[in-house]
């Protein structure tokens, strides 16, 4: 049986994505991707995410959990929901923007879809 214990800290991610105004952090650990995500306030995934790869709308399923700060999971069909402290989240893989709501970074970590996430083409 092995016993071996790994450890791994956001502090020393495998992979960072950078992008303007955030960044994604991901660690790999066992057979999981988990990323975490720490946005400045006045980040759109569609402005600073979106945009440079010709997309409207994020298509990532994500089921995650707030870390600190406030942001939007918006829907093409207009439902807008806001994702605080403590939340965990999913989100389904349909169109979806999301944003910075207020003057705090937002912090959050993603357990499913860190993989694809902000993902160079």
């Amino acid at each position: 049986m092995n016993t071996n214990v790994i450890l791994k800290a956001f502090e020393h991610p495998d992979e960072t994505r950078f992008f303007e105004k955030g960044r994604f952090e991901i660690v790999r650990i066992g057979d999981m991707t988990i990323g975490r995500a720490t946005y400045e306030p006045g980040w759109k995934w569609s402005e600073h995410i979106g945009k440079s790869k010709g997309e409207r709308y994020c298509t990532v399923e994500h089921i995650g959990m707030v870390i600190s700060g406030v942001a939007t999971a918006a829907f093409e069909d207009g439902t807008v929901t806001e994702l605080r402290p403590g939340n965990l989240f999913y989100i389904p893989p349909v169109p979806h923007d999301s944003w910075v709501v207020g003057k705090e970074p937002y912090v959050s970590l993603h357990f499913l879809g860190a993989d694809k996430y902000a993902a160079k083409k």
